[in-house]
Protein backbone atom coordinates (compact mmCIF):
# COMPACT_ATOMS: atom_id res chain seq x y z
CA UNK A 1 0.00 0.00 0.00
CA UNK A 2 2.14 3.34 -1.31
CA UNK A 3 0.48 5.51 1.28
CA UNK A 4 0.87 3.29 4.13
CA UNK A 5 1.83 5.57 6.95
CA UNK A 6 4.56 3.87 9.00
CA UNK A 7 6.68 5.00 11.85
CA UNK A 8 10.42 4.92 10.69
CA UNK A 9 12.10 7.18 13.21
CA UNK A 10 11.76 7.90 16.92
CA UNK A 11 13.74 9.35 19.78
CA UNK A 12 13.43 10.30 23.38
CA UNK A 13 15.96 12.63 25.48
CA UNK A 14 16.13 13.13 28.75
CA UNK A 15 18.40 15.26 30.50
CA UNK A 16 19.66 16.06 34.47
CA UNK A 17 22.37 17.57 35.95
CA UNK A 18 23.38 21.05 36.88
CA UNK A 19 22.30 24.42 35.18
CA UNK A 20 24.83 24.17 32.90
CA UNK A 21 24.75 20.56 31.95
CA UNK A 22 20.94 21.20 30.69
CA UNK A 23 19.62 22.38 27.58
CA UNK A 24 16.55 24.85 26.98
CA UNK A 25 13.28 23.55 25.02
CA UNK A 26 14.62 24.10 21.84
CA UNK A 27 18.09 22.56 21.68
CA UNK A 28 15.75 19.61 23.25
CA UNK A 29 13.99 19.47 20.52
CA UNK A 30 16.40 19.68 18.05
CA UNK A 31 18.52 17.34 19.40
CA UNK A 32 15.53 14.75 19.31
CA UNK A 33 14.76 15.43 15.94
CA UNK A 34 18.69 14.54 15.06
CA UNK A 35 17.99 11.00 17.14
CA UNK A 36 15.14 10.53 15.33
CA UNK A 37 16.50 11.17 11.86
CA UNK A 38 19.73 8.99 12.90
CA UNK A 39 17.15 6.49 14.31
CA UNK A 40 15.65 5.65 11.01
CA UNK A 41 18.46 4.93 9.18
CA UNK A 42 18.85 7.25 6.33
CA UNK A 43 19.46 11.01 7.03
CA UNK A 44 17.95 11.77 3.58
CA UNK A 45 14.64 11.29 5.49
CA UNK A 46 15.14 14.76 6.43
CA UNK A 47 14.67 16.15 2.48
CA UNK A 48 11.30 14.68 1.83
CA UNK A 49 9.75 16.35 5.26
CA UNK A 50 6.69 18.47 4.37
CA UNK A 51 5.24 19.68 7.65
CA UNK A 52 6.58 19.79 11.46
CA UNK A 53 4.05 19.60 14.48
CA UNK A 54 5.00 20.46 17.67
CA UNK A 55 2.35 21.11 21.04
CA UNK A 56 2.74 23.92 22.99
CA UNK A 57 4.94 23.44 26.00
CA UNK A 58 5.99 26.36 28.82
CA UNK A 59 8.40 27.89 26.81
CA UNK A 60 7.51 31.25 24.35
CA UNK A 61 8.58 30.41 20.91
CA UNK A 62 6.41 31.06 18.48
CA UNK A 63 7.54 28.44 15.85
CA UNK A 64 10.48 25.73 17.25
CA UNK A 65 9.40 24.05 13.98
CA UNK A 66 11.00 26.13 11.07
CA UNK A 67 14.04 27.00 13.58
CA UNK A 68 14.67 23.03 13.77
CA UNK A 69 14.37 22.86 9.88
CA UNK A 70 17.09 25.19 9.31
CA UNK A 71 19.26 24.26 11.76
CA UNK A 72 19.34 20.62 10.25
CA UNK A 73 19.61 21.84 6.61
CA UNK A 74 16.20 20.54 5.62
CA UNK A 75 16.34 20.50 1.63
CA UNK A 76 12.75 22.41 1.98
CA UNK A 77 10.77 24.28 5.21
CA UNK A 78 8.37 22.11 5.95
CA UNK A 79 4.74 23.59 6.45
CA UNK A 80 4.55 24.06 10.83
CA UNK A 81 1.91 23.54 13.56
CA UNK A 82 1.80 24.59 16.67
CA UNK A 83 -0.63 23.13 18.85
CA UNK A 84 -2.00 24.44 22.61
CA UNK A 85 -3.52 23.05 25.43
CA UNK A 86 -6.75 21.63 24.38
CA UNK A 87 -5.86 19.86 21.71
CA UNK A 88 -5.27 15.91 21.83
CA UNK A 89 -1.15 15.14 21.34
CA UNK A 90 -2.56 12.07 19.69
CA UNK A 91 -4.82 14.57 17.01
CA UNK A 92 -1.01 15.68 15.58
CA UNK A 93 -0.22 12.05 14.82
CA UNK A 94 -3.75 11.33 13.43
CA UNK A 95 -3.47 14.53 11.18
CA UNK A 96 -0.13 13.38 9.54
CA UNK A 97 -1.21 10.14 9.39
CA UNK A 98 -4.31 10.92 7.65
CA UNK A 99 -2.35 13.47 5.24
CA UNK A 100 0.30 11.13 4.29
CA UNK A 101 -2.69 8.56 3.76
CA UNK A 102 -4.54 10.78 1.38
CA UNK A 103 -1.23 11.07 -0.65
CA UNK A 104 -0.88 14.87 0.47
CA UNK A 105 2.04 14.78 2.30
CA UNK A 106 5.41 12.54 2.19
CA UNK A 107 6.40 12.85 5.66
CA UNK A 108 5.78 14.48 8.67
CA UNK A 109 7.73 14.84 12.21
CA UNK A 110 6.21 15.42 15.51
CA UNK A 111 7.91 16.61 18.60
CA UNK A 112 7.64 18.05 21.53
CA UNK A 113 9.56 19.34 24.83
CA UNK A 114 9.84 21.01 27.92
CA UNK A 115 13.15 22.32 29.73
CA UNK A 116 11.29 23.60 33.56
CA UNK A 117 14.02 21.05 35.17
CA UNK A 118 16.80 24.07 33.66
CA UNK A 119 14.32 26.61 35.11
CA UNK A 120 14.26 25.25 38.45
CA UNK A 121 18.08 24.76 38.81
CA UNK A 122 18.86 28.40 37.47
CA UNK A 123 16.69 29.08 40.75
CA UNK A 124 18.11 26.86 43.00
CA UNK A 125 21.90 27.98 41.65
CA UNK A 126 20.85 31.73 41.32
CA UNK A 127 21.63 31.68 37.71
CA UNK A 128 20.25 33.53 34.81
CA UNK A 129 17.93 31.26 32.55
CA UNK A 130 16.70 32.47 29.13
CA UNK A 131 15.68 31.20 25.63
CA UNK A 132 16.39 31.59 21.91
CA UNK A 133 13.97 34.21 20.99
CA UNK A 134 11.84 32.86 17.95
CA UNK A 135 9.36 35.50 17.13
CA UNK A 136 8.32 34.06 13.43
CA UNK A 137 4.94 32.93 13.86
CA UNK A 138 4.02 29.47 12.58
CA UNK A 139 1.88 28.52 9.14
CA UNK A 140 -0.33 27.48 11.82
CA UNK A 141 -1.46 27.84 14.94
CA UNK A 142 -4.16 25.99 16.73
CA UNK A 143 -6.07 25.78 20.00
CA UNK A 144 -9.43 24.56 21.05
CA UNK A 145 -12.64 26.83 20.51
CA UNK A 146 -14.33 26.28 23.69
CA UNK A 147 -12.63 26.91 27.27
CA UNK A 148 -11.12 24.42 29.54
CA UNK A 149 -13.12 26.35 32.21
CA UNK A 150 -16.53 27.87 33.42
CA UNK A 151 -15.94 31.22 35.18
CA UNK A 152 -16.36 30.02 38.76
CA UNK A 153 -14.48 26.95 37.95
CA UNK A 154 -11.64 29.31 37.41
CA UNK A 155 -12.38 31.85 40.09
CA UNK A 156 -12.37 28.66 42.93
CA UNK A 157 -9.59 25.99 41.24
CA UNK A 158 -7.24 28.57 39.18
CA UNK A 159 -5.68 26.84 35.92
CA UNK A 160 -3.74 24.09 37.37
CA UNK A 161 -4.94 20.98 36.98
CA UNK A 162 -4.32 19.08 40.45
CA UNK A 163 -7.46 20.55 41.80
CA UNK A 164 -9.75 19.27 38.73
CA UNK A 165 -8.54 15.85 39.05
CA UNK A 166 -8.69 15.88 42.60
CA UNK A 167 -12.11 16.30 42.59
CA UNK A 168 -13.14 13.78 39.72
CA UNK A 169 -11.25 11.47 42.47
CA UNK A 170 -13.92 11.64 44.41
CA UNK A 171 -16.35 11.17 42.31
CA UNK A 172 -14.91 8.26 41.24
CA UNK A 173 -14.06 6.97 44.66
CA UNK A 174 -17.88 7.25 45.63
CA UNK A 175 -19.29 5.41 42.55
CA UNK A 176 -16.76 2.80 43.59
CA UNK A 177 -18.04 2.35 46.72
CA UNK A 178 -14.73 2.66 48.18
CA UNK A 179 -13.71 4.00 51.70
CA UNK A 180 -11.66 6.82 52.72
CA UNK A 181 -9.05 5.20 54.07
CA UNK A 182 -9.71 2.07 51.47
CA UNK A 183 -9.46 4.74 48.37
CA UNK A 184 -6.05 6.10 49.62
CA UNK A 185 -4.51 3.30 49.69
CA UNK A 186 -5.24 1.60 46.64
CA UNK A 187 -3.68 4.34 44.88
CA UNK A 188 -0.87 4.60 46.78
CA UNK A 189 -0.38 0.86 46.09
CA UNK A 190 -0.96 1.56 42.37
CA UNK A 191 1.81 3.99 42.04
CA UNK A 192 4.19 2.05 44.02
CA UNK A 193 4.01 -0.02 41.37
CA UNK A 194 4.03 2.66 38.91
CA UNK A 195 7.35 3.60 40.60
CA UNK A 196 8.69 0.56 40.01
CA UNK A 197 8.20 0.39 36.35
CA UNK A 198 9.51 4.39 35.64
CA UNK A 199 12.88 3.40 37.73
CA UNK A 200 13.60 0.32 34.94
CA UNK A 201 12.48 2.40 32.00
CA UNK A 202 15.48 4.49 30.89
CA UNK A 203 13.78 7.11 29.62
CA UNK A 204 12.06 7.61 32.99
CA UNK A 205 12.56 10.55 35.04
CA UNK A 206 13.53 8.54 39.04
CA UNK A 207 16.23 6.36 39.64
CA UNK A 208 14.51 4.79 42.34
CA UNK A 209 11.21 3.81 43.21
CA UNK A 210 9.37 4.85 45.92
CA UNK A 211 7.35 2.53 48.67
CA UNK A 212 3.47 3.08 49.59
CA UNK A 213 4.29 4.66 52.69
CA UNK A 214 6.07 7.25 50.92
CA UNK A 215 3.53 7.84 48.13
CA UNK A 216 0.67 7.42 51.30
CA UNK A 217 1.78 9.38 53.59
CA UNK A 218 1.64 13.57 53.34
CA UNK A 219 5.25 14.79 54.33
CA UNK A 220 7.40 18.10 53.74
CA UNK A 221 8.52 16.46 50.48
CA UNK A 222 5.53 14.83 49.48
CA UNK A 223 2.74 17.74 50.19
CA UNK A 224 -0.98 17.31 49.87
CA UNK A 225 -1.61 19.12 46.32
CA UNK A 226 -5.37 18.89 46.09
CA UNK A 227 -7.24 16.02 48.75
CA UNK A 228 -6.48 12.90 47.95
CA UNK A 229 -3.48 13.91 46.15
CA UNK A 230 -0.17 14.33 47.69
CA UNK A 231 2.60 15.45 45.28
CA UNK A 232 3.72 11.86 44.87
CA UNK A 233 0.14 11.26 42.78
CA UNK A 234 0.70 13.97 40.72
CA UNK A 235 2.40 14.92 37.09
CA UNK A 236 6.11 16.01 37.73
CA UNK A 237 6.62 18.24 34.86
CA UNK A 238 9.74 19.79 35.97
CA UNK A 239 11.68 17.57 33.39
CA UNK A 240 14.48 17.87 30.87
CA UNK A 241 12.40 16.13 28.23
CA UNK A 242 11.68 15.75 24.52
CA UNK A 243 10.90 12.96 21.92
CA UNK A 244 10.24 13.05 18.47
CA UNK A 245 8.25 11.10 15.88
CA UNK A 246 9.03 10.97 12.19
CA UNK A 247 6.50 9.48 9.89
CA UNK A 248 5.92 8.48 5.93
CA UNK A 249 4.24 6.61 3.27
CA UNK A 250 5.38 3.20 2.66
CA UNK A 251 6.41 4.19 -0.61
CA UNK A 252 9.20 6.90 0.27
CA UNK A 253 10.12 3.94 3.22
CA UNK A 254 11.17 2.10 0.27
CA UNK A 255 12.30 4.47 -1.53
CA UNK A 256 14.95 5.29 1.03
CA UNK A 257 15.32 1.71 1.82
CA UNK A 258 14.17 1.80 5.64
CA UNK A 259 15.25 -1.47 7.41
CA UNK A 260 11.60 -2.99 7.95
CA UNK A 261 12.29 -3.77 11.30
CA UNK A 262 12.12 -0.09 12.07
CA UNK A 263 8.96 0.02 10.93
CA UNK A 264 5.97 0.18 12.95
CA UNK A 265 2.50 1.09 12.16
CA UNK A 266 -0.78 2.96 13.85
CA UNK A 267 -3.52 0.50 13.25
CA UNK A 268 -6.41 2.70 14.47
CA UNK A 269 -6.69 5.32 16.34
CA UNK A 270 -10.05 7.22 17.99
CA UNK A 271 -10.49 10.55 19.50
CA UNK A 272 -13.28 12.18 21.47
CA UNK A 273 -13.08 16.33 20.97
CA UNK A 274 -16.23 16.96 22.65
CA UNK A 275 -15.56 19.41 25.41
CA UNK A 276 -16.90 19.83 28.37
CA UNK A 277 -15.66 21.72 31.71
CA UNK A 278 -16.30 19.43 34.62
CA UNK A 279 -18.47 21.81 36.33
CA UNK A 280 -20.89 20.95 33.66
CA UNK A 281 -20.56 17.01 33.13
CA UNK A 282 -23.94 15.17 34.03
CA UNK A 283 -21.38 12.29 35.66
CA UNK A 284 -17.94 13.69 37.06
CA UNK A 285 -16.34 10.03 37.13
CA UNK A 286 -17.74 9.11 33.45
CA UNK A 287 -17.29 10.52 29.82
CA UNK A 288 -19.72 9.35 27.48
CA UNK A 289 -17.31 10.72 24.42
CA UNK A 290 -14.83 8.39 26.05
CA UNK A 291 -16.45 5.11 26.12
CA UNK A 292 -17.76 5.62 22.67
CA UNK A 293 -14.10 5.80 21.75
CA UNK A 294 -13.19 3.36 23.39
CA UNK A 295 -15.84 0.98 22.50
CA UNK A 296 -14.85 2.09 18.68
CA UNK A 297 -11.22 0.92 19.91
CA UNK A 298 -12.52 -2.09 21.40
CA UNK A 299 -14.82 -3.36 18.26
CA UNK A 300 -11.74 -2.75 15.57
CA UNK A 301 -9.37 -4.94 18.24
CA UNK A 302 -11.57 -7.57 17.62
CA UNK A 303 -12.89 -7.30 13.71
CA UNK A 304 -9.40 -7.09 13.06
CA UNK A 305 -8.06 -10.11 15.34
CA UNK A 306 -5.77 -8.17 17.43
CA UNK A 307 -4.17 -9.18 20.54
CA UNK A 308 -3.17 -6.01 22.80
CA UNK A 309 0.01 -7.46 24.31
CA UNK A 310 0.67 -3.55 26.68
CA UNK A 311 -1.19 -0.52 27.38
CA UNK A 312 0.26 3.01 28.22
CA UNK A 313 -2.88 4.48 29.91
CA UNK A 314 -2.46 8.06 30.24
CA UNK A 315 -1.27 8.95 34.00
CA UNK A 316 -1.38 12.53 34.81
CA UNK A 317 -3.45 11.69 38.03
CA UNK A 318 -5.05 8.48 39.51
CA UNK A 319 -8.35 9.35 38.27
CA UNK A 320 -7.46 9.21 34.34
CA UNK A 321 -5.69 6.18 34.74
CA UNK A 322 -8.95 4.93 36.38
CA UNK A 323 -11.42 6.64 33.82
CA UNK A 324 -9.30 4.23 30.79
CA UNK A 325 -9.26 1.25 33.15
CA UNK A 326 -13.30 1.37 32.98
CA UNK A 327 -13.93 2.52 29.54
CA UNK A 328 -11.82 -0.44 28.35
CA UNK A 329 -12.70 -2.83 30.14
CA UNK A 330 -9.63 -3.51 31.81
CA UNK A 331 -8.78 -4.45 35.34
CA UNK A 332 -7.70 -1.46 37.80
CA UNK A 333 -5.61 -3.57 40.10
CA UNK A 334 -2.85 -3.91 37.25
CA UNK A 335 -1.47 -1.16 36.52
CA UNK A 336 -0.99 -0.60 32.77
CA UNK A 337 1.65 0.93 31.49
CA UNK A 338 4.64 0.62 30.35
CA UNK A 339 6.64 3.86 31.13
CA UNK A 340 5.93 3.95 34.36
CA UNK A 341 3.50 7.25 34.31
CA UNK A 342 3.76 11.08 34.39
CA UNK A 343 4.43 11.00 38.18
CA UNK A 344 7.91 9.39 37.34
CA UNK A 345 8.33 8.77 34.23
CA UNK A 346 8.27 12.80 33.71
CA UNK A 347 4.81 14.86 32.72
CA UNK A 348 6.09 17.54 30.18
CA UNK A 349 3.12 19.60 30.35
CA UNK A 350 1.67 18.81 26.88
CA UNK A 351 3.89 16.37 24.70
CA UNK A 352 3.80 12.94 26.97
CA UNK A 353 1.57 11.00 24.32
CA UNK A 354 4.47 11.57 22.63
CA UNK A 355 7.58 9.74 25.00
CA UNK A 356 4.69 7.07 25.48
CA UNK A 357 4.41 6.63 21.92
CA UNK A 358 7.91 6.29 21.27
CA UNK A 359 8.38 3.73 24.10
CA UNK A 360 5.56 0.92 22.54
CA UNK A 361 7.14 1.83 19.34
CA UNK A 362 10.83 0.80 20.89
CA UNK A 363 9.05 -2.39 22.68
CA UNK A 364 7.42 -3.02 18.88
CA UNK A 365 10.44 -2.64 17.47
CA UNK A 366 12.34 -5.25 19.89
CA UNK A 367 9.54 -7.94 19.49
CA UNK A 368 8.12 -7.73 23.14
CA UNK A 369 5.14 -6.08 22.17
CA UNK A 370 3.13 -7.57 18.78
CA UNK A 371 0.34 -4.66 19.10
CA UNK A 372 0.17 -2.09 22.06
CA UNK A 373 -2.36 0.44 22.56
CA UNK A 374 -1.63 4.04 23.88
CA UNK A 375 -4.30 6.66 25.54
CA UNK A 376 -4.19 10.51 25.87
CA UNK A 377 -5.98 13.75 27.04
CA UNK A 378 -6.66 17.44 26.59
CA UNK A 379 -7.43 19.64 29.43
CA UNK A 380 -9.14 18.47 32.75
CA UNK A 381 -9.96 15.16 31.17
CA UNK A 382 -11.69 16.81 28.59
CA UNK A 383 -10.83 15.20 25.67
CA UNK A 384 -9.16 11.52 25.07
CA UNK A 385 -7.64 9.62 22.24
CA UNK A 386 -6.43 6.14 21.67
CA UNK A 387 -3.97 4.40 19.39
CA UNK A 388 -3.34 0.78 18.68
CA UNK A 389 0.13 0.36 17.51
CA UNK A 390 2.03 -2.80 16.07
CA UNK A 391 4.71 -4.65 13.56
CA UNK A 392 1.84 -5.48 10.77
CA UNK A 393 -1.43 -3.92 9.32
CA UNK A 394 -4.06 -5.53 7.23
CA UNK A 395 -5.32 -2.29 5.84
CA UNK A 396 -4.80 1.35 6.13
CA UNK A 397 -5.08 3.27 9.06
CA UNK A 398 -8.30 3.41 10.44
CA UNK A 399 -9.77 6.89 11.91
CA UNK A 400 -13.03 7.83 14.06
CA UNK A 401 -13.73 10.65 15.50
CA UNK A 402 -16.80 10.31 18.12
CA UNK A 403 -17.48 13.76 19.50
CA UNK A 404 -20.52 14.56 16.83
CA UNK A 405 -22.25 10.81 18.57
CA UNK A 406 -20.82 12.26 22.63
CA UNK A 407 -22.25 16.27 21.74
CA UNK A 408 -25.80 14.58 21.03
CA UNK A 409 -25.71 12.08 23.48
CA UNK A 410 -23.67 14.27 26.66
CA UNK A 411 -26.02 17.26 27.21
CA UNK A 412 -23.55 19.52 30.12
CA UNK A 413 -25.51 20.41 32.79
CA UNK A 414 -26.92 24.22 33.15
CA UNK A 415 -25.37 26.37 36.02
CA UNK A 416 -27.11 27.37 38.97
CA UNK A 417 -27.62 31.09 39.32
CA UNK A 418 -29.51 30.29 42.73
CA UNK A 419 -27.60 32.34 45.76
CA UNK A 420 -28.98 30.64 48.90
CA UNK A 421 -30.43 26.73 49.17
CA UNK A 422 -29.31 23.21 49.17
CA UNK A 423 -27.15 20.86 47.24
CA UNK A 424 -25.98 17.76 46.98
CA UNK A 425 -22.27 17.23 46.45
CA UNK A 426 -20.86 15.47 43.30
CA UNK A 427 -17.29 16.20 44.11
CA UNK A 428 -15.08 17.80 46.24
CA UNK A 429 -11.32 18.75 47.25
CA UNK A 430 -8.90 20.42 49.92
CA UNK A 431 -6.06 22.42 49.04
CA UNK A 432 -4.42 25.60 49.82
CA UNK A 433 -5.32 28.95 48.29
CA UNK A 434 -2.91 31.72 47.17
CA UNK A 435 -3.23 33.33 50.88
CA UNK A 436 -1.53 29.42 51.97
CA UNK A 437 -4.94 28.51 53.64
CA UNK A 438 -6.47 25.45 53.59
CA UNK A 439 -9.73 25.20 51.69
CA UNK A 440 -12.21 23.08 50.34
CA UNK A 441 -13.72 23.30 46.96
CA UNK A 442 -16.87 21.59 46.13
CA UNK A 443 -19.09 20.76 43.30
CA UNK A 444 -22.55 20.73 44.17
CA UNK A 445 -26.14 20.49 42.00
CA UNK A 446 -28.82 22.55 43.22
CA UNK A 447 -32.72 21.81 44.17
CA UNK A 448 -33.09 22.41 39.85
CA UNK A 449 -30.47 20.10 39.31
CA UNK A 450 -28.25 22.99 38.20
CA UNK A 451 -24.36 22.74 39.23
CA UNK A 452 -22.73 25.54 41.85
CA UNK A 453 -19.09 25.35 43.58
CA UNK A 454 -19.31 26.26 46.91
CA UNK A 455 -15.97 27.01 49.28
CA UNK A 456 -15.24 26.44 52.96
CA UNK A 457 -12.32 27.16 55.07
CA UNK A 458 -13.82 25.78 57.82
CA UNK A 459 -11.18 23.65 59.63
CA UNK A 460 -13.55 21.07 61.55
CA UNK A 461 -15.43 20.60 57.82
CA UNK A 462 -12.49 20.32 56.54
CA UNK A 463 -11.25 17.45 58.56
CA UNK A 464 -14.58 15.57 57.86
CA UNK A 465 -13.90 15.58 54.33
CA UNK A 466 -10.84 13.78 54.96
CA UNK A 467 -12.24 11.31 56.83
CA UNK A 468 -15.43 10.78 55.48
CA UNK A 469 -17.70 10.07 52.33
CA UNK A 470 -19.21 13.27 51.63
CA UNK A 471 -19.90 12.83 47.67
CA UNK A 472 -23.80 12.24 47.82
CA UNK A 473 -24.45 14.34 50.55
CA UNK A 474 -26.51 17.52 51.03
CA UNK A 475 -25.23 20.54 52.40
CA UNK A 476 -26.63 24.28 52.73
CA UNK A 477 -25.28 27.69 51.20
CA UNK A 478 -25.05 31.05 50.92
CA UNK A 479 -23.42 33.21 48.26
CA UNK A 480 -21.34 30.84 47.51
CA UNK A 481 -20.37 29.63 50.89
CA UNK A 482 -21.29 26.36 52.78
CA UNK A 483 -23.80 27.20 55.61
CA UNK A 484 -22.29 25.29 58.94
Amino acid sequence: MQNRSVVIGVSAIKQKGNFEDLDEALILMDKAVKNAINDSGNVSIKDHIDEIRVPKGFWRYRDPGKWIAKNNNFKKIPTTYVTKIGVLQQNLINESCLKIEKGEINASIILGGEARYKQLRSIIEERKFSETELNENPDFYIKAKEDLYTEEELKNLGSMAVGYYASIETAIRKNDQEGVEEHKEKIASMYEEFSKIAAANDDGWINKPYSKEEILNSSQKNKMLAFPYNKLHCTSWNVNQSAALIICSEELADKLGIDMDKRVYPISSAENNHMIAIQQRPKLYESLGMNYAAQYIKDEIKRQGIKIDAYDLYSCFPAAIKMFSKSLGLDENKNESITGSMAYAGGPLNSFVLHSTVRMIQKIRNLEVNYGLVTGVSGMMTKQSFCIWGKKYKESFIYKDVTDKARIKEIPIKLSNINEGEGVIVGYTIFKNDKDTPIAILYVEDQLQRRKILSSNQNNFLNILKKEEWVGRKVKFKDGKVIH
